[in-house]
């Protein structure tokens, strides 16, 4: 008779190194086989076969791949729906329980209950585990019980909650002789899912530097500079642990770990206020703005083309890299929905098309607020100049002339509309859409 195992599922967690999920199925009793699921429900929404991230994630799953190897075990890794995935798991080995770890998203929440259901149905456990933050949830709520929707109260509670035991890693190390031993199983190709590999493209590295985290919070709000981590994209899939970068922030910049607090904070509103991932504004009457929506106003913005250098900058960073600067994405953002009128949503699906570390609870929270629209947001009448924030954040235009060259020659377009005028039209129509 076949041995019993356990299987943990990899998805936002590609590491061996401190996985809660891991750390539990190493600890079953079970030999684990570890799994990756490349999930054709969502690759098959996307349009670009050279989508950056489905490169940066069969790059990580090679990496695991070896490191595995050398522990005498290897990852499964399939292609498909996933309830399909786990039929056929089923029929190949003795599955005696499932660990993986939560995922906040609307869809993700609707898989993992269709794939708990299945495995229940089939008399197996299945078990999951907070992982890619600190808090959430419940975790963190106001003296009266209720979730918060303005992060300074949150930010002084989560730190008030906080002890080392929220920040300790989990040993998986302790337990790597629990692997399911196993030749190099076979990996799918990108090209047989459709995608093509982009060898040349350089990821940003997986370590961070203690004296960047130091330095945080005077140099982070300039694009010019090597200012900040990075590391966005690689706590988007979890091939770094959250707990380790947030002992550092602790001792070394108390910005930065705001910064962290952030994404917790926009885990949190996603679980509490699910309309807000379903194209909702937080606040309701915001959906009452009358967009103008042009198109060729929004392909200028999309393309880099609006006459404003530093959202040019940043957009065509966005389309060569996967990247924006953070400052960069206010900037746009604004630009976006208040000088140009354009429904907030297209510019948050146009950056979930292109930013290498999408994540749809801090996407949607960081649009939201540039809109107005969301919990703690920037309020309606603030417009952001963009000529004022290049003057201010890129001064010796570092960052505007690598991204921008022409903007200083004859022939880079004038403003797609003027910054004063945008700023009176914006405040005019969000208060006719507030008062009605």
């Amino acid at each position: 008779m076949s041995e019993k195992i356990a299987v943990c599922w990899f998805r936002r967690d590609l590491r061996l190194h401190d996985q809660a999920a891991l750390y539990y199925a190493l600890k079953s009793g079970y030999r684990v086989l570890p799994l990756f699921i490349f999930d054709r429900e969502i690759l098959d929404k996307l349009s670009d076969p050279r989508d950056l991230r489905v490169t940066f994630i069969h790059r990580e799953i090679r990496r695991l791949r070896e490191e595995l190897a050398s522990l005498g075990s290897s990852i499964r890794v399939e292609y498909g729906a996933p309830v399909d995935v786990w039929k056929k798991l089923l029929h190949e080995y003795d599955i005696a329980e499932v660990y993986t770890n939560h995922d906040y998203e609307p869809a993700a929440v609707d898989r993992d209950d269709a794939v708990g259901k299945f495995l229940n149905a089939n008399r197996k456990a299945f078990y999951t585990f907070k992982d890619q933050c600190i808090f959430e949830k419940k975790e963190v709520l106001s003296q009266s019980g209720t979730p918060y929707t303005v992060f300074t109260p949150y930010s002084r509670a989560w730190k008030a909650t906080l002890t080392d035991f929220y920040t300790r890693s989990y040993p998986t190390e302790t337990y790597f002789d629990a692997f399911f031993q196993t030749p190099p199983l076979p990996l799918i190709s990108l090209e047989e899912m459709g995608f093509e590999d982009t060898p040349a493209f350089a990821f940003p590295e997986r370590s961070w530097s203690s004296e960047r985290i130091r330095h945080y919070a005077e140099t982070r709000d300039f694009p010019g500079m090597e200012g900040t981590t990075r590391l966005s994209v690689h706590l988007r899939f979890g091939t770094i642990s959250i707990r380790d970068l947030v002992r550092d922030a602790l001792a070394y910049n108390a910005t930065y770990l705001n910064e962290l607090i952030w994404r917790d904070f926009y885990f949190q509103i996603l679980h509490h206020f699910p309309h807000v991932g379903k194209g909702l504004s937080f606040r309701p009457e915001y959906d009452r703005i009358r967009w103008r929506n042009k198109e060729a106003e929004f392909e200028a913005w999309c393309d880099g083309r609006t006459g404003y250098p530093l959202v040019d900058a940043g957009m065509r960073e966005l389309n060569a890299t996967g990247y924006m600067h953070n400052r960069v994405r206010m900037v746009t953002a604004s630009f976006l929905a208040k000088h140009l009128l354009v429904d907030w949503r297209w510019g948050e699906a146009y950056f979930a098309k292109k930013l290498l570390d999408y994540d749809l609870a801090a996407n949607n929270g960081g649009w939201q607020w540039a809109a107005g629209s969301g919990c703690d947001a920037a309020p309606y009448f603030r417009v952001f100049n963009p000529a004022l924030q290049a003057q201010k954040f890129d001064p010796h235009r570092r960052y505007i002339r690598k991204w921008v060259p022409e903007a200083d020659a004859f022939g880079y377009p004038p403003p797609v509309v003027e910054h004063a005028f945008a700023r009176e039209r914006a405040i005019q129509t969000y208060q006719a859409a507030l008062k009605a």
